[in-house]
């Protein structure tokens, strides 16, 4: 099968078009490399450099015609979006209606769409929180996820086109960028690394779901095959900040002590995503524990500070 991903240099795209050509698909990746990086992409993936909001978007559709769609290009700053919420509703929303407009003129035989578990439910007194509550986004990028989860229920009602949303937990693993927002994973070890102190926001205490790339990949090719339009993907388990830099911590040997600043004004308490829709309906789960995943991205980090 041809397969576009889009954001195919980024963090988790290039290791799902490392995944789906290992199992022998044509993949062609669209990344403007605001965000990801050309080392990331996978020498045999044809690979155009565009931004999804770009109008040669159709002539690509139109050269390559694709069998399947993973959407994944966004802007991912919840401060960014914050800041600027036109600049995201631009990519988030009009980059994927412009992306969706190719996929009912062209025929796609399905649609799948990264959103985000993280930001969807917000606060709420449900954890692990599952699909069937409420989605109340509080950030415009939050809110720019949830609509474009509505417009691909008006592109499926008027243009049969299929979908799967996978909405993500707290993703780490390889290639993961440091110097971002997301990924305190990353943050933390780039700075242990490199012999400096990370620091904990406010008390520590806020937890989050962290779940591996690899298993997030493993939902993403799973979505080619199994039907069905809306699934959590996480582990079900919470992790505080003090929890996983003492983890981090004692994995890497690193000596450094916990140091905390501010709280983040606004910052979600508990992040907790159930899972077990996907478990029962696909016979997904999680396969990484924590302590193996960040082992594993220990190692990549190693050789590149």
């Amino acid at each position: 099968m041809k397969i576009l991903v889009t954001g195919g240099a980024g963090f988790i795209g290039s290791h799902l078009v490392d995944a789906l050509i290992e199992k022998k698909h044509r993949v062609v990746v669209i990344d403007d490399l605001s965000l990801g990086q050309k080392r990331n992409l996978n020498k045999k993936a044809k690979f155009y450099r565009l931004d999804v909001q770009s109008e040669r978007i159709e002539a690509v559709f139109k050269k390559e015609q694709f069998d399947y769609v993973f959407h994944l290009a966004a802007q991912i700053n919840v401060r960014k979006s914050v800041a600027d919420p036109i600049f995201d509703a631009k990519v988030n929303i009009i980059g994927t209606l412009n992306l969706l407009e190719c996929c009912q003129k062209y025929k796609i035989r399905k649609f799948i769409f990264a959103s985000s578990g993280g930001v969807m439910y917000g606060d709420t007194k449900i954890i692990p929180t599952p699909e069937s509550q409420p989605a109340r986004p509080i950030s415009p990028y939050g809110i720019s996820k949830h609509s474009v989860e509505q417009y691909l229920g008006y592109y499926k009602k008027e243009f049969g086109l299929d979908y799967t949303i996978l909405r993500y937990a707290n993703v780490y693993g390889p290639r993961q960028n440091p110097e971002g927002e997301a990924g305190v994973i990353a943050i933390f070890l780039s700075k242990l690394l490199k012999g400096e102190g990370p620091i904990i926001n406010g008390d520590g205490k806020q937890t989050r779901d962290y779940v591996f790339v690899k298993d997030v990949v493993r939902a993403n090719v799973l979505g080619l095959t199994k039907k069905g339009n809306l699934y959590n993907i996480g582990t079900g388990k919470e992790t505080n900040v003090i929890e996983l830099f003492e983890k981090i911590r004692q994995l890497g040997n690193f000596a450094a002590k916990e140091k905390h600043g501010p709280a983040l004004r606004g910052e979600q308490k508990r992040s907790c995503l159930d899972s077990s829709k996907i478990r029962k309906e696909w016979g997904f789960r999680s396969k990484y524990d924590l302590t193996t995943g960040i082992s594993e991205t220990l190692e990549w980090f190693k050789d590149r500070i």
